[in-house]
């Protein structure tokens, strides 16, 4: 799709314009309950949106795309998205008898607060909408209250305290995100272990196959059909080692086996692990293992 035909929206304004929400009350924030939203999204139609959305819903059928992938609204979860994301709605969602609400804010709405520095290393806001939340009635419960608390602060006469205490809610909100998400991994075993099943077969084809370069974190994920943020932390969670330490330990694993079975020399082994350059696979070796290629044979 070429990129003129992207709608680019900009301000709080012209995003609930865009989507049938509410008239906005703060000319950097909007706070809705879904089923306000009068649902006009423009079908068919890319639309790059320049905010923060917190969508927490439930109910909701409607199948859609973000980066360009599909998916669809029918189960209960929180998403996050960050600026810059596209959109893309292929159906409009009926708007009745499900429960939800969007937050939207302006990135300079928490510009000058730590949580403008802190948002960017929170990692779910680049997740995959596959890769969504999935929240407990306990856990509902707590976002409910929370997102109840931000509304009314929203609707309140803004005054000189106003923003300050609608960042702070945010944060809070966020960090309770961060701690779902963390038991998300955790307790969806029989999901997440075969991910790590199918991780752990990806690299042994990878290094048991002819190399070109060394596989990436990015490539993984891709092959797993999952962004690279997700599957980091995913693999943090279940393992303790994120996405490149894992690849660097069975690299090293592999590197030993032929430094001590094979008479490659060093150079040999580092081409035929996919390393277009020796001297890094010697650097990578030693930084792991304290010794280099050659002190490792030697004293082997």
């Amino acid at each position: 799709m070429k990129d003129d035909n992207i709608i680019r929206i900009n301000t709080v304004e012209e995003c609930t314009e865009l989507l049938g929400c509410p008239l906005a009350l703060h000319p950097l924030i909007s706070i809705c309950r879904l089923a306000d939203i009068k649902g006009c999204v423009p079908i068919g139609k890319p639309v790059q949106l320049n905010l923060y959305f917190i969508v927490i819903k439930d109910g909701t059928n409607c199948t859609a795309k973000y980066g360009w992938r599909e998916y669809d609204f029918a189960k209960g979860l929180m998403s996050f998205f960050a600026p810059g994301q596209i959109h893309l709605w292929n159906e409009q969602a009926p708007q009745t008898n499900f429960w939800g609400w969007m937050l939207m804010f302006h990135p300079d709405f928490i510009r000058k607060y730590a949580l403008g520095t802190k948002i960017s290393k929170l990692k779910f806001f680049s997740y995959e909408t596959s890769e969504a939340l999935h929240i407990s009635d306990a856990e509902r419960l707590q976002v409910e209250s929370l997102i109840e608390s931000i509304d009314n602060e929203y609707k309140r006469s803004i005054d000189d305290h106003t923003q300050d205490i609608i960042v702070s809610q945010l944060d809070v909100l966020l960090n309770y995100a961060e701690r779902f998400y963390t038991r998300q991994f955790r307790t969806r075993n029989s999901v997440e272990s075969d991910i790590l099943t199918r991780f752990q077969s990806i690299l042994h084809t990878y290094f048991d196959s002819d190399k070109e370069k060394i596989i990436t974190a990015k490539d993984i994920a891709d092959e797993l059909g999952m962004s690279t943020h997700y599957l980091g932390d995913l693999l943090r969670n279940l393992t303790g080692m994120n996405t490149q330490q894992h690849i660097h330990t069975y690299l090293i694993e592999r590197a030993k086996s032929l430094l001590l079975t094979t008479n490659l020399t060093v150079n040999e082994i580092a081409f035929s692990l996919g390393f277009e350059y020796p001297q890094y696979f010697s650097r990578l070796f030693k930084s792991k293992t304290g010794q280099t290629p050659v002190e490792f044979r030697n004293m082997n």
